[in-house]
């Protein structure tokens, strides 16, 4: 396993060379994990405070609050939060509840406005979180407005990305925390550029590892996708890089399969792979030929057996791609649904019934291969996170 930066082609490269010799990039060691790690509450309560709570993890693309006032709401971990683009074009995160009584302070999943306002009473608040009006305050008391603000949450925006870590009290550093390879990576794929075309939440009866688990995973391809993604992706090969808390890896598609007997001589072999990228602690990112596919996943506030998928489709935005407007739907129309159909169809059947087997009294211990590399880097870091 490579542990260095490489040129893409010579990952690609590598990835042939596992093609023709049946091998694959492979971690040190098969590793043992138990049942309770997907189903013990008291874990998940460390992940929600200790992952979460701690380190960033991404939201939102910046195109889905993409004009001052626009916002996204958002059920973390720990708090219900509003993301809300501010008049100077930063991004900032607020906990989603009126300061008065509590009340939820904005329903919608998604919007514009100038200011929010509680339901219940009818506080109001800028999108940059300051109280700006108590109705009928003249009998209410005495407030001190500064300090009754919507309680701000560390947020960041960067490489096109919302991060957000789930504690008010913590900081926020995503360069810091990607690490100079990570950070370089993403800086070189012209995210910010990117449109978000779709996105689309899952509340799903798994536990989030699972979940997370399941798309970092090329050695279920064959079995589990046997009529759609293996018949465009080949099983149980990666190319990885391992940078500690991060990793990315390529995966051969086999119209890849020419080039087996045949010398590239400089040409090109992009076109014939995906690379994924695994950022620590809940997102896959995966670059495709012309497109990205972001999948992100969060614990349930409470159910260590439950979890929210977020997907979103990440595009070339319509002026840049030289596409009539219907031609453009047309095509990001398709490959949405063919995502979905997938999800619905195939991943979410099989990991919910790892779920219920997961919770059997005597499940008894279970074991991940040196071929399911990024998961064995997945489980490494998230330990050391918790521990």
């Amino acid at each position: 396993m490579t542990q260095l930066t490489a040129p893409r082609e010579t990952r690609i490269g590598r990835a042939l060379e596992h093609l023709r010799n049946g091998s694959t990039d492979e971690f040190d060691v098969v590793t043992p994990f138990d049942a309770v790690e997907y189903t013990d509450p008291r874990l998940a309560a460390r992940e929600r405070n200790l992952v979460f709570g701690r380190v960033p993890s991404i939201v939102a693309h910046g195109s889905e609050v993409a004009r001052a006032g626009d916002f996204v709401t958002l059920q973390m971990p720990r708090n219900k939060v509003i993301v809300v683009r501010q008049a100077d074009g930063v991004v900032k995160a607020f906990v989603n509840l009126c300061r008065h009584r509590g009340a939820l302070l904005e329903e919608q999943e998604k919007g514009s406005c100038r200011v929010f306002s509680c339901g219940y009473h009818r506080w109001a608040y800028g999108t940059d979180g300051s109280l700006r009006a108590i109705t009928r305050d003249a009998t209410f008391g005495k407030v001190d407005r500064a300090r009754y603000g919507l309680v701000e949450l560390p947020c960041e925006e960067r490489h096109g990305f919302v991060w957000l870590v789930d504690d008010a009290t913590q900081q926020i550093d995503v360069a810091a925390w990607l690490g100079s390879p990570m950070d370089e990576i993403l800086g070189g794929y012209g995210l910010p550029d990117l449109v978000c075309y779709r996105a689309e939440g899952f509340d799903e009866p798994v536990n989030w590892k699972i979940m997370q688990d399941a798309f970092l995973d090329g050695y279920h391809i064959q079995y589990a996708h046997a009529n759609t993604a293996a018949r465009h992706i080949h099983t149980n090969v990666m190319a990885a890089e391992d940078f500690g808390r991060h990793c990315r890896f390529i995966a051969p598609r086999k119209s890849i399969d020419r080039w087996l007997d045949e010398d590239p001589n400089g040409t090109s072999l992009a076109p014939h792979v995906t690379e994924t990228h695994f950022l620590l602690p809940n997102s896959t990112l995966l670059r495709q030929p012309d497109h990205f596919e972001l999948l992100t996943f969060r614990p349930h506030p409470k159910d260590p057996g439950r979890s929210r998928m977020e997907m979103r489709l990440l595009v070339p935005a319509v002026e840049a791609s030289g596409m009539s407007d219907a031609a453009w739907t047309n095509l990001w129309d398709k490959n949405w649904q063919i995502l979905l159909d997938v999800l619905h169809a195939e991943d979410f059947p099989l990991l919910r019934s790892s779920q219920a087997g997961l919770e059997s009294a005597d499940a008894g211990g279970m074991l991940l291969g040196r071929n399911e590399l990024a998961n064995q880097v997945f489980r490494r870091e998230l330990g050391r996170l918790v521990s």
